[in-house]
């Protein structure tokens, strides 16, 4: 990669996305694209949490929102991951809390940040 070039991840199903090296820069960091896959999943997540409650129907929208703490020692790391969820619709608040802890559950992403996932690293 030549200097000043920065990279682009594409992924298996297509997509594409150049990173960003500094925070400041517009665009996604590595940071970003955790917490975006966060927001993504659990966004998707509730939707299937919905249908599950039969609340679709009264479900219009639902927006995550994903922060994060990077841990001051040990290894370089996200600590804590701050997770609001913005649901739309004729929901009442006990709805809205079933939603979300549903979709903490069934969230393919969060479930894997809690796990103890292996990784098979290769060079070639």
């Amino acid at each position: 990669m030549p200097h000043g070039k920065l990279p682009i991840i594409t992924t298996p199903t297509g997509g594409s996305v150049e990173i960003v090296t500094s925070v400041s820069q517009p665009g996604f960091n590595p940071l970003d694209l955790i917490y975006a896959s966060v927001a993504a999943c659990m966004a998707l997540s509730a939707r299937i949490a919905a249908t599950k409650l039969e609340l679709r129907e009264k479900l219009t929208d639902v927006r995550v929102e994903v922060k994060g703490d990077k841990a001051h020692e040990g290894p370089s790391r996200i600590e804590r991951f701050d997770i609001t969820f913005h649901f739309d619709g004729d929901l009442t608040a006990d709805e809205k809390h079933r939603l979300a802890e549903m979709a903490e559950e069934i969230c393919t992403v969060s479930n894997t940040l809690r796990g103890d996932p292996k990784f098979d690293l290769k060079v070639s």
